[in-house]
């Protein structure tokens, strides 16, 4: 029997280490992630707190017996010509998980990603009501953005199951690999994940306006073939999503932007004007009213203002459109911030230590 001791984490062991007792008790923690690296103990992210484990260090032997007994043979293929593999993991009657192996110092190093099998509604997220307001577009691409670990997944999907509850519409997903099982509601849902069913995000783009699609979700526009695609479909009438690793709005279209080659540029911000309707950038925040983490959340949206400065490559006045635009729905991640640490869910110090403009925010929060 495992059991957690202390308030944050470590377990004690009372039966030998295997993959399935490791991923139980980290799920019974509530914990994001799990690392299983040959050297060390197996660790767990409990809410963005690395917490090790109270079992023996993993060998080189048994991290590779881990990765065997999750990955099948394509992925083991994989991971012996490159070194990585990017593949995803259910285990019966416990949970899925995105599982990234890796070699580090010639040994095998595992990284899990628990995926939450229920789709939490969108407003028992904590999130701004705009973000609602979005999956009544019929039209156009909607960029959540954020670090890894940020909740980008979880909004998309609660977005999506949204849409899948209200209309009678086809909704295509792209996943690297797919996370929210969705089930078909009033809507038909495919999803389809990198390797098994389409080799690349642009590959899928390529094909899916084919599939009569009203709604795509693109898990991420990490190359200019991939952007490039979503930002046409959003063009010829349909209702884009997707995610990029950026933490504002500003540094969003100007990413987008500078994929593409410099004689390329003044037309794609024409193009993305025209598209783009929306970006939220979330940060994560440990609660410290109860248990969990709540997000930090700046919204953009694409008023003729914030297009106009788009198409004339001002995209540094963003954040002034956004503090001046509040009755609209749009807000800063620092207000953002500002409204949870004055309803007593996060930190002084966290809310500081994420900010946009820190002395700014400290001088706030004193207010």
């Amino acid at each position: 029997m495992v059991r957690p001791t202390g308030p944050e984490g470590a377990i004690s062991r009372e039966e030998p280490m295997e993959l399935e007792t490791i991923l139980k008790t980290a799920l019974e923690m509530d914990c994001s992630d799990i690392h299983l690296i040959a050297g060390h103990t197996p660790m767990v992210r409990q809410h963005t707190v690395m917490t090790p484990l109270d079992y023996p260090v993993i060998t080189a032997e048994g991290a590779l017996r881990m990765l065997k007994q999750m990955a099948g043979e394509e992925q083991m293929k994989v991971f012996e010509k490159i070194k990585d593999a990017d593949f995803s993991y259910e285990l019966p009657g416990l949970g899925r998980f995105r599982v990234n192996a890796h070699l580090q110092r010639s040994m095998v190093g595992i990284a899990l990603r628990a995926i939450k099998t229920d789709i939490p509604p969108l407003k028992d997220l904590t999130l701004p009501e705009v973000i609602s307001r979005l999956t009544y577009l019929p039209r156009g691409l909607v960029l959540v953005t954020g670090d890894t670990g940020s909740g980008k997944s979880t909004t998309l999907a609660a977005m999506i199951d949204a849409m899948n509850k209200r209309y009678h519409k086809h909704i295509i997903t792209l996943e690297d690999p797919v996370e929210y099982s969705l089930v078909s509601d009033k809507c038909v849902i495919e999803q389809r994940e990198l390797g098994a069913d389409t080799p690349s995000f642009a590959s899928g783009l390529r094909h899916v306006l084919r599939q009569d699609p009203d709604i795509i979700l693109v898990g991420e526009m990490r190359d200019l073939e991939t952007t490039a695609a979503a930002i046409t479909a959003a063009e010829t009438g349909h209702l884009v999503f997707s995610t990029l690793h950026t933490v504002n709005a500003s540094q969003t279209i100007e990413r987008i932007i500078d994929m593409y080659p410099a004689d390329q540029q003044n037309q794609i911000r024409s193009m993305l004007a025209n598209t783009l309707q929306a970006v939220i950038s979330q940060t994560l925040f440990k609660r410290i009213d109860k248990k969990g983490m709540v997000p930090g959340v700046e919204i953009m949206l694409c008023t003729p203002a914030v297009r106009n400065l788009i198409r004339e490559n001002r995209a540094f006045e963003i954040p002034n459109v956004i503090e001046t635009n509040r009755a609209l729905g749009m807000n800063s991640l620092d207000n953002s911030i500002a409204e949870l640490f004055f309803n007593g869910m996060i930190s002084r110090e966290d809310a500081i230590a994420q900010a946009a403009y820190p002395e700014k925010l400290e001088r706030a929060l004193v207010a």
